[in-house]
């Protein structure tokens, strides 16, 4: 059905399709990945769980991956989700499951967690080290500000706010606030996005790529890229990622 859309019928369908949470299954084919990260952060979520009396998982979306660490997530276990339309999600998602939902660390009293885990979610160094028990341990996979780089270019808008984002800034700040970094890596990969749709309802669920998004300033561009898909031309970024371990 999207090969046999106009230009016009893919962008009404990204301005109008319903997405929440984190659950990108709903692009499938539409944008695709080439290469794997060399480390699997729930996998890494996993093997610290068992050692773990509370968690906390920062920037949770709807709750999608820390339901599915369940049963059984430790005893004392909490999240927080600063994107408005989550929120309720999140917490119709988890709250079943005993999970505590806000919207913020701030109602957390110190060393709250002995694990804090964090897919893409900002941070606070000072904010984490107040949060983590003695010995705890803080476990985040992010997205570096170089990230997608080249789909900014091609719309002809502005380069990420915070390019300069990554490891060893990551690692800086950390080791600032008292935290040891005990294991770091950084990779990459390629994103593919096969139509125009695609790329647009992408911008809509990730608003900090091209803050401001709208498709209407960006008609010329957008019209261009479609008509290069069309021609078996797709749209190629490469995705910059990062992970590391602190304690």
């Amino acid at each position: 059905m999207i090969a046999t859309m106009d230009f016009e019928e893919l962008i009404h369908e990204a301005r109008t399709a319903s997405f929440e949470g984190w659950d990108f299954s709903l692009f499938r084919d539409r944008v695709t990945y080439d290469g794997a990260l060399p480390w699997d952060y729930e996998q890494l979520v996993r093997d610290h769980l068992s050692r773990a009396g509370s968690l906390l998982d920062q920037g949770t979306g709807g709750g999608e991956l820390l339901a599915s660490f369940a049963p059984p997530l430790p005893p004392r276990t909490a999240a927080t989700e600063g994107h408005p339309p989550n929120l309720p999600v999140a917490r119709a998602r988890l709250e079943p499951l005993g999970v505590e939902v806000a919207e913020d660390t701030r109602s957390f009293p110190d060393t709250s967690f002995d694990l804090i885990i964090n897919r893409h979610e900002a941070y606070d160094p000072r904010e984490l080290r107040r949060l983590l028990a003695p010995g705890g341990t803080f476990l985040t996979q992010q997205v570096a500000g170089r990230d997608l780089e080249e789909l900014n270019a091609a719309l002809g808008g502005p380069p990420h706010e915070d390019a300069a984002w990554g490891l060893d800034t990551a690692v800086t700040a950390l080791e600032g606030a008292g935290l040891e970094v005990i294991w770091r890596q950084e990779a990459g990969f390629t994103t593919t996005f096969h139509d125009i749709g695609a790329l647009v309802l992408f911008l809509r669920a990730v608003p900090w790529q091209v803050p401001g998004f709208d498709p209407h300033p960006y008609e010329e561009r957008l019209r261009a890229l479609h008509a290069d898909m069309r021609r078996g031309r797709p749209l190629r970024a490469t995705a910059h990622r990062f992970a590391l371990l602190a304690r």
